[in-house]
């Protein structure tokens, strides 16, 4: 086993685990809030890691054993339940090492975290705006699926309906890690519900998808914000028209790339409840500011790659909806079904699922694993 380059790689884990697992119980560390939450997410992962590699040196062992059995052993019944087990390690070893190689790819820090999701209407007017209403209802029966809390932040309605722009949170295990895959620009194809002479129309709306920052990794400065609020809009009786529970901060950040002071503009109008409001108009500005000083480490996966699954370029155009033909293509990975009601109702997981293994694949071979 000593030759076995894997098990080469694996060197350090289990001493690591067991230090992780102590320093997770130090008062001192769990104090550090930044350092406590880096600590539990490493002990995740390794915990996941020590348990495949237990698994694949029992597999290793069963073989070396059985072997031994095989070329020692001359009772015909030991001979026979030996050749059993090294056939159910053999065959179990290729799937066992893809789960290690895998594990042993340093994850994206923000796989685990909740996500922002803003989609608008694009090229397309009316049309787009009713798309983009569309797309809006797929993630939330797609996140009723998973489990996941979906609160809207706050919405611009199209004139005929759908969405000009909506802004929505997720909630729940390991969101960004799934929902990174929809940012892009989502093409549509079909006869507009305004259109008199049934011609096919093509229309677009853009998806962007950020994870949620937390309060320590990004600085704010809280007095320098400058907040306003309003009356909401909408549907909601005469608490609507009489308490001001909509909010507006205005913030002035300087980009720590370009030098240039950028202010940043949120509303929310999610709740009645003016203080709520304000809370998550400030996880929107977190988030923004740590989405815009990430970026450079999206761009340098971007560069490493051969292609994009899941950079969250909101310029690539990631997806067709074709309604004439009841078709879906996802263009990255040229994925396409004809189940295109099914998929607009929520059901994109395989879609996804295809996306993550391709997304594997390119880590794998950037790791030469």
């Amino acid at each position: 086993m000593s030759d076995n380059p894997l098990l080469s790689r694996l060197e350090g884990i289990d001493s690591r685990f067991e230090e992780v697992s102590t320093l997770i119980s130090d008062p001192a560390v769990i104090a550090d809030r930044q350092r406590y939450v880096k600590l539990t997410k490493e002990y995740r992962d390794l915990e996941k890691l020590t348990q495949a590699t237990s698994s694949y040196r029992k597999a290793l062992d069963s073989i070396s054993e059985a072997r031994a059995i095989l070329a020692e052993e001359a009772d015909e019944e030991m001979r026979e339940l030996a050749k059993e087990d090294l056939e159910e390690a053999q065959a179990a070893l290729p799937r066992m090492e893809e789960e290690i190689k895998l594990l042993l790819i340093p994850a994206d820090p923000d796989d685990s975290k909740n996500c922002i999701v803003e989609i608008r209407g694009g090229t397309g007017g009316d049309e787009a705006a009713l798309f983009a209403g569309d797309l809006f209802r797929m993630y939330q029966k797609f996140a009723e699926k998973k489990g996941w809390q979906l609160a809207v932040s706050s919405m611009s309605e199209g004139a005929v309906g759908g969405f000009k722009e909506i802004i929505f949170t997720l909630t729940g295990e390991g969101v960004y890690g799934v929902m990174k895959y929809e940012s892009g620009v989502h093409r549509v194809q079909r006869v507009p519900a305004t259109e008199t002479q049934g011609r096919v129309h093509t229309s677009a709306a853009t998806v962007a998808v950020l994870p949620e920052a937390e309060e320590f990794e990004v600085e704010i400065h809280e007095g320098e914000i400058k907040w306003d609020t309003f009356r909401s809009g909408g549907a909601g009786g005469q608490n609507v028209n009489k308490v001001e529970s909509g909010v507006r901060l205005r913030y002035n950040w300087k980009n720590p790339v370009t030098g240039i002071v950028e202010e940043i503009l949120i509303e929310c109008t999610e709740t009645r409840d003016q203080p709520k409001n304000k809370e998550r108009a400030l996880s929107r500005l977190r988030s923004f500011i740590y989405n815009k000083e990430h970026q450079k480490y999206l761009d340098d996966i971007a560069s490493k790659r051969r292609t994009m699954v899941s950079t969250g370029d909101r310029s690539a155009k990631i997806r067709t909806y074709n309604f004439p033909q009841g078709r879906m293509t996802d263009h990255r990975i040229n994925y396409t079904v004809y189940n295109l009601d099914s998929f607009i109702n929520g059901d994109i997981e395989e879609c996804i699922d295809r996306l993550i293994v391709a997304e594997n694949a390119e880590k794998l071979k950037a790791s030469e694993l």
